[in-house]
């Protein structure tokens, strides 16, 4: 399978706009417990916010992502940053831990991203991270396709996302040979700096065109999308909150 084609990125609004995306993911730092010396690959890196954090932990990082425009940013953080499919990792059994925050929703060759993670890890290495969970921006997402079928866009009601629940998602990385998984379901309700359209600019303009919305439209999709969700997201201090599950995991491959 090929790389996402509703995943496009640009670097620069992504730091704007989507900050709290590597902040939120400090507990999963935390989850992983990089030690001095360990070798680690950073799976859907982005532009290198966090594979900074595991570099100050003394870690050494390989840092791979789909997007040419996150692994620029993450080269000018001199990072040891790769463009490289996630679905076609292609790496020996060098790693001691593989990390991942917030991407592996985006691929959707899931049995695929597991069999490579399997074996870019040492024996005994783990495979810590968390993405996108079952229920995920469910409100959100719900609101954009009511607003394109509005203006007779033709989309499909399954997002090109793995939102996965977690025994769907245990199920993946059993059939790959790891061990002590555990998965769990965290709501998490997030504040959108940026606003709905501002997130929808970020995180979905690859998504409005392969709806066929024209450049010259999708700003207008994004404000009245926003409008759609004024009552349900919108809080008393005039920030917005969007509906967040995250699926937070660990993993070992066996010793």
């Amino acid at each position: 399978m090929s790389v996402n084609t509703t995943s496009r990125w640009d670097a620069k609004d992504y730091a704007a706009n989507a900050a709290f995306v590597p902040a939120l993911g400090a507990p999963v730092v935390d989850l992983l417990a990089p030690k001095p010396g360990e070798h680690i690959l950073d799976l859907g890196s982005g532009d290198g916010v966090l594979t900074e954090k595991l570099v100050e932990a003394g870690t050494t990082v390989v840092a791979v992502d789909a997007s040419p425009e996150m692994i620029v940013a993450a080269r000018e953080r001199r990072l040891d940053a790769h463009v490289v499919d996630g679905q076609k990792l292609a790496f020996g059994p060098e790693f001691d831990a593989v990390f991942s925050n917030a991407a592996l929703h985006w691929m959707l060759d899931a049995p695929a991203v597991a069999k490579g993670v399997f074996a870019a890890l040492k024996p005994g290495g783990r495979f810590v991270g968390e993405m996108g969970g079952q229920g995920n921006i469910a409100t959100l997402r719900a609101a954009l396709h009511a607003e394109l079928k509005a203006r007779g866009y033709q989309t499909d009601d399954r997002d090109p996302q793995w939102y996965a629940a977690p025994d769907e998602f245990v199920a993946v990385y059993e059939a790959a040979g790891f061990t002590d998984i555990a998965a769990t379901l965290i709501p998490r309700p997030t504040p959108l700096p940026a606003g709905v359209a501002g997130w929808l600019r970020t995180f979905r303009t690859g998504f409005l065109d392969a709806a066929g919305v024209p450049d010259a439209e999708q700003d207008d999709v994004a404000q009245a999308v926003e409008t759609r969700l004024e009552t349900a997201f919108r809080q008393p201090d005039g920030s917005w909150l969007a509906d967040y599950v995250r699926l937070r995991f660990s993993m070992r491959k066996p010793a």
